[in-house]
């Protein structure tokens, strides 16, 4: 059977699920949750 992958090496394939991550990713997740909560919550409740 001929493999016609486009990658060199699936089984050495990385994906995200995977990957580590740090503090530093958790700190810029959390500010871009606030500040989608602020724009969907509070910026309209200050508009009423």
């Amino acid at each position: 059977m001929d493999d016609h992958s486009h990658e060199p090496d699936p089984e050495k394939r990385v994906t995200s699920p995977m990957q580590d991550f740090g503090g530093r990713e958790v700190g810029i997740g959390a500010a871009v949750t606030l500040v989608g909560l602020l724009i969907a919550y509070v910026v309209p409740a200050l508009l009423i």
